[in-house]
């Protein structure tokens, strides 16, 4: 490994679902980039993640102090809420990003918009400006790439892993059903939404091997040959309910079984 790649670790593995009853689920994925000198988490989760963010950090013998750097793909609240975590890291996000949320204000949308007024007066904020290329170097190794639709500053994060590119999506291209079907369920622009994830298929087949990271599912590959892509983990996720009438009495429910499975 040299200072301009990354072994690609990942904290919370995203889930492509939405609760029927309770609005978003907000599981969204988080992953730690480790290399020579920084300590770089692409985006931060949402509230209810932190307890086990911890310990999936400490795990990998990570302090919260010790992480460098935060890449926020977008700002809504499962992928930016907890940056305030990591008092020394500078937090990078669009600037056309943050300009729309700081203008939106309280919304009937997933925007923390009290997080979004932090952002745009946090000294540790740096604003990424794509050039005409549509294109921003962030750190040696990790390129940001203007990918508006879903909100209009979102980006995607390409990484020089130490095994290969990996594309860092966020919600641009949220599930593994957006990116073959070449449309969303949720954005603000439909139109821009499909662009992107055009563009974003291209640059995950532009160099064999390429791992893409959806901002809501497992990892996947499209090897060459292959007809489509194929995931590079296993899809963990269930819920534990309480219906009983002791804390004893729990009801598992397994939401990794997919319809294949």
């Amino acid at each position: 490994m040299n200072n301009d790649t990354f072994e690609v670790i990942e904290i919370v593995q995203g889930f492509p679902g939405r609760s029927t009853r309770h609005g978003g689920l907000g599981w969204s994925s988080v992953t730690l980039l480790r290399g020579t000198d920084r300590l770089v988490l692409v985006d931060s989760g949402s509230f209810g993640m932190r307890p086990m963010l911890a310990g999936r950090l400490r795990e990998q013998g990570v302090d919260p102090a010790d992480v460098t750097d935060v890449l926020l793909s977008h700002a809504h609240y499962d992928h930016a809420a907890n940056y305030l975590l990591f008092p020394a890291a500078a937090v990078h996000i669009g600037a056309d990003e943050l300009t729309w949320a700081q203008a939106t204000g309280a919304a009937f949308i997933p925007l923390p918009e009290l997080y979004a007024n932090d952002l745009a007066e946090n000294p540790r904020t740096h604003r990424i400006q794509p050039g005409p290329d549509g294109r921003a170097e962030v750190l040696p190794g990790i390129t940001a790439v203007a990918a508006p639709g879903h909100t209009p500053g979102s980006l995607v994060f390409r990484v020089s892993g130490a095994a290969g590119p990996v594309l860092f999506t966020g919600d641009a291209a949220k599930n593994r059903a957006e990116l073959l079907s070449g449309d969303v369920d949720m954005t603000l622009d439909r139109d821009a939404s499909k662009r992107t994830l055009a563009m974003i298929r291209g640059l995950w087949r532009e160099v064999p091997g390429t791992v893409v990271v959806p901002g809501h599912d497992v990892p996947m590959t499209w090897p060459e040959g292959s007809e489509g892509p194929q995931y590079a983990g296993v899809r963990q996720a269930g819920i534990q309910a309480w219906f009983g009438d002791d804390l004893e009495s729990t009801h598992d429910v397994d939401l990794s079984r997919t319809e294949e499975s």
